[in-house]
């Protein structure tokens, strides 16, 4: 006769009994108790919160009820027609800047890399003076251009010259300034470029070669897009700087945004309220750019780990 023994822990389904509140089964059906699971407590970082809080609301509170910032000018000036075309110069001042300088500073990029000693040479002689000479020199020397040379000659060199020109009527005080910033410019965006373009693994150009691709193609569609992901963080950090460096030309009472609120405080006496009005449009200008960057960023961060 056949004998069956039980489990006591078995039912006559086959299925085990729940575990009792409280505890949970084990990986052999122990019933053991389940972990508790406790919070990492981070106290340094809420006391550094608070204090952060603390000082914010403090410098808030001195902003807001402090008088001498005279808010009520500050509205009244914010969007003020004059006001309104110093930020649009400064923006085509600005715009004039980076274009022109990182099309020549690409130009410079590449010549430095170049395998032929002239070119190679000349680009380093470049960026090596422009990074020299402050840009308040720079723009002074171009303002003054007609002092050196009166008219400026086209032709053969140390020959003869087919036309002149005088050179007020050719470097007038807006293209001075946007032709200074652009120089200045392009000495420091060839070093941006060469770094992004160093940046690309090297064996991507031996790939494409092997390919038989145009090294224009090369470098359009394989290279440069690469390297953009180098060049857009630095290259955005310069763009930033110029929309600053952009004040640097009231030197030549061009009507940009710092000498604009300087002529109004000058007539009017409200300094501090004329200066916050330029902070205030400052801020906005790299705040929107610096939106751009980020997404410039992530565009071109695509497929990076």
């Amino acid at each position: 006769m056949a004998v069956e023994f039980l489990d006591v822990g078995d039912t006559h389904d086959g299925a085990r009994p729940a575990p009792a509140p409280g505890r949970r089964a084990g990986p052999a059906g122990d019933g053991a108790p389940a972990p508790k699971v406790v919070t990492t407590r981070h106290p340094g970082r809420w006391a550094a919160a608070v204090a952060v809080a603390v000082l914010l609301a403090m410098a808030a509170s001195a902003l807001i009820t402090n008088p001498a910032w005279e808010w009520e000018v500050v509205g009244e000036f914010l969007f003020a027609p004059s006001v309104l075309r110093s930020v649009l110069f400064t923006l085509e001042l600005t715009a004039l800047g980076i274009v022109f300088g990182f099309l020549l500073g690409t130009v410079l990029a590449l010549m430095r890399m170049s395998g032929n000693p002239l070119l190679s040479s000349v680009a380093w002689g470049y960026i090596a003076l422009f990074r020299s000479i402050p840009l308040i020199l720079q723009l002074l020397f171009w303002y003054n251009l007609a002092l050196l040379y009166p008219r400026l000659s086209f032709g053969v060199p140390f020959g003869p010259a087919f036309f002149d020109i005088g050179t007020m009527d050719l470097i007038g005080p807006v293209t001075a300034a946007a032709l200074g910033l652009a120089l200045h410019q392009a000495a420091y965006a060839a070093e941006i470029v060469r770094a992004g373009l160093l940046s690309v693994d090297h064996g991507q150009r031996e790939a494409a070669a092997a390919l038989g691709i145009p090294r224009t193609r090369q470098l359009m569609r394989i290279i440069l897009p690469q390297a953009m992901r180098s060049i857009v963080p630095t290259a955005g950090n310069e763009i930033i700087g110029l929309v600053k460096g952009t004040s640097v030309v009231y030197i030549m009472a061009l009507p940009e945004l710092f000498y604009q609120v300087q002529v109004i405080y000058n007539r009017n006496g409200r300094v501090i309220a004329l200066l916050l009005v330029a902070t205030i449009w400052y801020l906005v200008m790299t705040t929107v750019m610096s939106v751009v960057q980020h997404y410039l960023e992530r565009h071109y961060g695509k497929g990076r780990a």
